[in-house]
């Protein structure tokens, strides 16, 4: 019953249409869906890229956390934790904000409607002032000719600049992400140090990055198979 409401609230918005066993999506290809419709898409798979990710991160580490729906579900996972964390969206700083173990560092910026992902000189300058044991990115798409994409161009700047400033980085792509492109180019498709996704990720592609000298972890796969 509670996913029938969600599917009956977007479509009410104009996010998808209700079809014969389940919805379709009504956006163009180029538009970048809402956040309310990305939260609702790919759930336990996003949940356990996430879980996958904070076992990656140290206590005492030093993280900046990208903005989307993937990187929320890290910061819900961050709880009882011990790290410095910049996060890159007004959504995942109220996450972060009571979390004890949490030293919260907020970005200046001006956050994007609806999104509340920080852009802008005042984010990018907020970034380039600190450096960080990881970057988690949760772009927009993903493939291996164009790499990693944003919607937004300021959005994009923001994840380059965050690559930049880290040690190590991790990219959070599910597998409706690959084989996508979106407007905005953030680095190359090998950019990262571990990308992390789900079983759905085409095979190929996987091989292909991993003979590229990427790491690729799928969440949810037994890695000893």
């Amino acid at each position: 019953m509670t996913v029938r409401r969600d599917l009956d609230y977007l479509a009410a918005r104009g996010v998808l249409k209700r079809v014969h066993g389940g919805a379709v999506s009504a956006m163009p290809a180029g538009v970048e869906p809402p956040f309310a419709a990305r939260s609702t898409a790919a759930v336990e798979a996003k949940r356990a890229i996430a879980a996958a990710a904070v076992e990656q991160l140290r206590d005492g580490d030093s993280i900046v956390l990208d903005s989307g729906t993937t990187a929320l579900e890290v910061a819900r996972l961050l709880r009882g934790r011990t790290m410095t964390v910049m996060p890159l969206s007004l959504q995942i700083a109220q996450e972060l904000v009571d979390n004890p173990g949490i030293r919260l560092l907020l970005p200046g910026g001006e956050p994007r409607k609806g999104e509340q992902a920080l852009v802008g000189p005042l984010t990018l300058a907020s970034l380039r002032a600190l450096r960080f044991d990881v970057a988690v990115l949760s772009p927009c798409a993903f493939s291996l000719e164009s790499g990693l994409t944003a919607f937004d161009l300021g959005d994009a700047e923001v994840k380059l600049q965050a690559l930049a400033v880290a040690t190590r980085s991790i990219a959070l792509v599910d597998g409706a992400k690959w084989d996508r492109a979106a407007l905005a180019y953030i680095c190359p498709a090998d950019r990262p140090d571990l990308i992390i996704t789900d079983p759905s990720a085409p095979m190929d592609e996987r091989a292909a990055l991993a003979e590229r000298g990427v790491l690729v972890q799928v969440a949810g796969e037994d890695q000893n198979s």
